[in-house]
């Protein structure tokens, strides 16, 4: 138990730093690209969910470091697809219903991430990085 709650602090720090590229694409996309909040969405959740894996590979999984990372990525990205599908589903939610984070759509990224993060962090633990 004390294992976990260790990789579940470190899986919400890590997450902290997904944050952090998730918002930082997400601007680069909307304001240098134009490419929209839902198409700009798409490519900072992918640009994160990178940055997460391989820091969660580094520091939260480490005895999961095992096998080719690439397979390990593609596992990460379809594990957490529900998680996914629950993060963007929030961000898009609210970029549709709340001026608020149309005006500042940094809140509807956070707000998909905490909805997203039990899931991920289960999924995560049990299918990606499950030490050999």
């Amino acid at each position: 138990m004390r294992d976990t709650a260790k990789q579940f602090l470190s899986f919400g720090a890590v997450g902290v730093g997904g944050l952090i590229v998730d918002t930082a694409v997400l601007y680069v996309c909307l304001y240098g690209l134009g490419l929209g909040f839902y198409g700009g969405r798409v490519v900072s959740y992918l640009a994160a969910a990178t940055f997460t894996w391989a820091m969660n590979r580094r520091f939260t999984f480490t005895a999961a470091q095992n096998g080719p990372a690439f397979r390990q990525w593609l596992t990460f990205l379809a594990a957490n697809g529900i998680g996914a599908v629950v993060n963007y589903g929030t961000y898009a939610a609210l970029i549709a219903w709340v001026a608020l984070v149309r005006e500042h759509p940094a809140l509807g990224v956070a707000a998909g991430s905490i909805a997203g993060l039990a899931f991920n962090f289960t999924a995560s633990k049990r299918w990606v990085f499950k030490a050999d």
